[in-house]
Parts: structure tokens; C-alpha cells; sequence
């Protein structure tokens, strides 16, 4: 499949942007002010150290549930199955007990094999490290080929693994770019993802990802927000009705 075709199934991810989209928005004000309550966060995974199936099935297993019992329900994967051919080998049941922990298990233990066999009929072995070659775009629509596999899925392994510049949006996310007029009302996931990816400036995906979900915990929650000590309230029309 020729690149242009691939880029078709992962049509969120464009190539780098210039400066225009960027200048209509405040969004390098919201990041600064963000970056100042939260400091800035950094990717410590090493850019080709980093395995991207491991992070491609860590990002599976996290959906629905907290860092602490995805981070112990992949370690309890790793510790049963060191290869992933052995997940591929194993019972779909057996898979599923030990990931009961992270939730959803019956449904995460489906997609992970069916993504598993999936990337191994498509490239002959269960390995992407190849992702990290390619340009995010490519990349980005290599994976949306797998059933099971969104644009957050996406998104976080290449965010996360090899340090693209690709913006993953969860719920916390998605409440507080609504609040500050980033992304419409109503909006698709794949729209949004859109959106963002060609309004966050370069170098800023990693930071702005982490300190929105730290902002959406700490100020910006679903009810009450404490809209009195948000740091990017001045840009926020629905905090400036609250204060």
C-alpha cells in the first residue's frame, strides 16, 4: 500500500502545519499558562528505546480504568506472556484472567489478540519498531488499518513510544478544549483529533497532552470546576460565566 494510500485511513494526521492555524487561536498562551501551573512534563522513554507494540497493547489495556491498575494488569501480561506470539498461542480465556484486573477484560483480551494476529498476518511479525522510521503520518496510518484501533489508541502510542508529534485526546481532554473553545460543542473523535493536530505547535504535543489531563484532574473537573484558580481562565468563555 503506497503512502498516500495508508495516510487515507488515518485522515487526522496531516503533514507538519505552518504558522497560520496557530495564530488564530491562543492556544501557545493556554500551553505557557499551563506549563507554569504544572511545569513541563517530559517524555523520559529514550525515542528508539521505546518498544511500540508494548506500547500499543499498554494503551489497549488502559482504556476504561486507572494508570495504577493498567500499569499492574500489563505487567501481569508481560509476567504470564514474555513473547507476544504466546498471547497468539494462548487461549482467549486464559488472556482474559490475567487482565481481569484492568476491567473490560473479555473485550480488551479480544482486541489485543485480534490486533496481535492482525499485525502478524500484515507483517509477517509481532514487531513495530519500524514505527519509529516512519513519519508520523505514515505511522499514524499504519495503524488505523486494525480493527480495534482509534485515533486516541493511535495517537498514544506514537505520542508516547516514539516521540511523534501526534496529540491524543481523552475525557479529561476533551471537557476542558470544549470549555476553552478549541474544538466545537459537538464534535467527532476523529474531527477533534483533526483539529488538534494541526493547532498544536511542534515540540508542545507531549506537554500539552500530560498538563491538560493533570488540569482536568485538579481544576477543570466535569462539576465544580474551580474556575476562581484556573490558569488559563482569561481564555475560557465558559470559566468567565463562572467568575
Amino acid at each position: 500500500m503506497s503512502a498516500s494510500s495508508l495516510r487515507r485511513t488515518a485522515p487526522w494526521i496531516s503533514e507538519p502545519h505552518g504558522s497560520s492555524a496557530l495564530d488564530e487561536k491562543p492556544i501557545r498562551h493556554i500551553i505557557r499558562n499551563l506549563e507554569r501551573a504544572y511545569g513541563v512534563p517530559v517524555n523520559e522513554r529514550a525515542a528508539h528505546d521505546s518498544d511500540p507494540l508494548d506500547m500499543l497493547v499498554a494503551v489497549i489495556l488502559s482504556q476504561a480504568t486507572s494508570d495504577i491498575n493498567s500499569d499492574r494488569t500489563f505487567a501481569a501480561l508481560k509476567r504470564r506472556f514474555p513473547a507476544w506470539d504466546a498471547v497468539l498461542c494462548a487461549r482467549e480465556s486464559i488472556v482474559a484472567e490475567t487482565i481481569r484486573a484492568g476491567g473490560l477484560a473479555n473485550q480488551k483480551a479480544a482486541v489485543i489478540r485480534d490486533v496481535l494476529r492482525q499485525i502478524k498476518e500484515r507483517h509477517g511479525a509481532l514487531d513495530l519498531s519500524f514505527l519509529h522510521d516512519m513519519t508520523a503520518a505514515d505511522a499514524a496510518a499504519y495503524l488505523a488499518q486494525f480493527r480495534g484501533i482509534g485515533p486516541k489508541t493511535v495517537a498514544c502510542t506514537l505520542l508516547f513510544a516514539c516521540h511523534k508529534n501526534v496529540f491524543p485526546l481523552d475525557t479529561h481532554i476533551f471537557r476542558i478544549l470544549r470549555r476553552v473553545g478549541l474544538i466545537p460543542q459537538k464534535c467527532t473523535d476523529q474531527r477533534a483529533h483533526e483539529i488538534m493536530n494541526n493547532l498544536v505547535p511542534d515540540g508542545k504535543f507531549y506537554s500539552f497532552h500530560v498538563n491538560l489531563i493533570r488540569h482536568g484532574r485538579a481544576l477543570c473537573r466535569p462539576r465544580d470546576p474551580a474556575c476562581d484558580r484556573c490558569p488559563i481562565v482569561e481564555y475560557c468563555d465558559y470559566g468567565e460565566g463562572k467568575i
